[in-house]
């Protein structure tokens, strides 16, 4: 069952800066990686341990570190201790309830964000929360696990494709952000898939089970909305903040982000109303199912109410009854019943309720 709110009582009362992680619970031990390049180089390495990792100033070098694994606070609160980070962007990390949004810390910017995927063993959309803090010369990504979409970024930093190796660390940002926003399309395109396969089942033979699935596709979509709507605040305000860490030539970058943001946002806005108006037909279809029923078993009352009728007079046991001495009673009754049987049908058959 999805929950959309993880359980944040447990750090009411706390100083601000406390690291109490929120979210799945997790016994990974966190895995810590790092890519150091510029045009021509490129310098991959899995860390041991967070004191490995060294952050003496390298000439032209840009630094991208990824740690998955918020869910051990002690070594997030080593990191973020080297990399000199704020204690509410320590609680901010680790609390992975967050909404998506910018902070600007003057040295740094902090940027929270929602990584949507299709969970192919619980066959459903989960929104991961990933944080992105982007120095002047280097980018550290905090994620809940291991697993996400970047694969792209690191086989284009691994050959050298495009701008990336060219670029600074502002542009990799771009090119993380990029990365989320753009598997959006990917679970979007699924979730239109089960649309187009729901409607013509709702249409043509809506059961409890199809039900079922639009409340599950609803769920997806809230999912989906939660995580998108905010985002485009986000991405609005890194192009209107006026800081050095992020250059004019990536503005127009993150302005083609937006512009995907907002095609998202509209899709799923579309596929809301869709799945509003699937729900309207599933009843539709279960009420136009029924007063079918209901026709054909009032059509069927009401031929056999007059043959009732003279079935029960006829099965009154009284001897002043001439017709009960009648050689030929018995077939005239039955030739009565159904002559008024036919002509109801009949008549039923000429006003087309049959």
């Amino acid at each position: 069952m999805r929950r959309f709110l993880k359980k944040q009582s447990v750090t009411a009362g706390l100083p601000p800066g406390s690291l109490v992680h929120i979210g799945e619970k997790r016994t990974t031990t966190p895995k810590l990686t790092l890519f150091q390049y510029d045009e021509e180089s490129l310098h991959e390495e899995e860390l041991k341990d967070i004191s490995d990792l060294d952050l003496t100033k390298k000439k032209k070098m840009t630094r991208w570190i990824n740690m998955d694994g918020v869910h051990d606070t002690a070594k997030v609160e080593e990191l973020g201790n080297q990399i000199k980070l704020h204690p509410l962007t320590l609680e901010d990390i680790v609390n992975t309830d967050q909404r998506p949004k910018i902070e600007d810390y003057d040295k740094y910017l902090f940027i929270i964000i929602k990584m949507i995927y299709v969970d192919e063993h619980q066959q459903e959309i989960t929104a991961e929360q990933i944080s992105l803090v982007l120095f002047d010369s280097m980018v550290i990504s905090f994620q809940e696990g291991e697993g996400d979409v970047f694969n792209t970024v690191r086989d284009r930093l691994r050959k050298g494709k495009g701008k990336i190796r060219k670029s600074g660390a502002d542009y990799l940002l771009y090119a993380l952000l990029d990365a989320i926003v753009d598997h959006y399309y990917v679970v979007l395109e699924r979730v239109g898939t089960n649309l187009e396969s729901l409607e013509d089942v709702v249409v043509h033979s809506p059961t409890p089970e199809i039900l079922k699935e639009i409340y599950y596709l609803k769920q997806d979509l809230v999912v989906l909305r939660k995580s998108v709507w905010p985002l485009r605040e986000v991405i609005s305000g890194l192009q209107r903040l006026e800081t050095p860490l992020i250059k004019d030539t990536t503005d127009i970058y993150l302005r083609d982000v937006y512009d995907h943001t907002i095609q998202t946002v509209d899709t799923i806005e579309t596929y809301r109303d869709v799945t509003s108006g699937m729900m309207d037909i599933y009843l539709s279809s279960v009420s136009n199912k029924m007063n079918e029923v209901m026709k054909v078993l009032t059509i069927f009352a009401s031929i056999f109410i007059p043959l009732t009728f003279i079935a029960g007079v006829y099965g009154m046991n009284f001897h002043l009854m001439p017709e009960l001495e009648w050689t030929y009673g018995y077939p005239i009754i039955l030739l009565i019943m159904g002559l008024v049987g036919g002509t109801m049908l009949l008549y039923f058959h000429r006003k087309g309720w049959l």
